[in-house]
């Protein structure tokens, strides 16, 4: 179902099938943001990118508190650092049933003060030959050469084989599930959360798909909120799930 590297090869989180976007996802535009009328700042952790991405979730150690044959639950505890200034709480629930994977997340805010939330996950598809996308979405952000989302276009739906498309894009208006398929299984890919990344890298072996709560550096927006990010007041949560259904093609 997802990309697959071996136990002994898994240096990094970037080469698991699946990762957690939280408390953002995409970018941070240029490490710095503006939030309730103060200036805070983030650190680099994505190669020499300008800007921060995904988050810092997807770079900590998580702790194990429950798991059976059919679901994990794990906890991610964040305290103030050069990454993200606010305290939280993440924890993250996987259930495997015979057809699907269905995945939780739960963040609580610990900080005495609101603070923006963005949640996501990024998992990574195996490209095969044929490797083929149908969703149904109608607009598209385009980003600058730093790779910032700047600015909405309209967008016909896709329904296209992956070796076919040039995607690292956000896209709104998304309905209903992604449907991915290739010569060895038909998925379908839903979520609670209404925004839609989808990275088509023509030199790579995978591809993604990524469902998210807001718009890439929706943090920069004029109006944040407008775009999917979450104030999220102290002691209050923000939640949201994923599922892929999967069948033999």
């Amino acid at each position: 179902m997802l990309r697959s590297t071996a136990p002994a090869e898994l240096g990094s989180s970037r080469l698991s099938g699946c990762y957690p976007l939280v408390p953002y996802s995409g970018r941070v535009g240029y490490r710095r943001f503006q939030w309730l009328g103060q200036s805070y700042s983030t650190a680099q952790n994505f190669d020499d990118n300008p800007h921060s991405v995904h988050g810092v979730a997807w770079q900590r150690p998580w702790t194990v508190t429950h798991h059976s044959a059919t679901q994990a639950e794990l906890v991610c505890t964040h305290s103030p650092d050069a990454h993200w200034p606010f305290a939280f709480t993440l924890r993250q629930r996987f259930t495997l049933s015979p057809e699907a994977l269905e995945v939780q997340l739960h963040f609580t805010n610990q900080a005495p003060q609101a603070q923006p939330v963005g949640l996501g996950w990024h998992p990574y598809f195996p490209k095969r030959e044929r490797s083929h996308l149908q969703i149904d979405l109608n607009q598209r952000w385009d980003n600058d050469a730093s790779g910032l989302a700047t600015h909405r276009v309209p967008q016909p739906a896709i329904d296209a084989d992956v070796a076919q498309l040039g995607f690292d894009n956000c896209f709104e208006g998304w309905q209903g599930p992604a449907l991915i398929r290739d010569e060895k299984l038909s998925m379908r890919l839903s979520s609670s959360l209404p925004y839609l990344v989808v990275f088509t890298p023509d030199t790579k072996p995978y591809y993604c798909v990524e469902p998210v709560s807001h718009v890439s550096n929706a943090i920069q927006q004029p109006d944040p909120l407008a775009h999917g990010l979450q104030s999220v007041a102290p002691d209050a949560s923000a939640e949201g799930w994923m599922k892929l259904e999967v069948a033999r093609a």
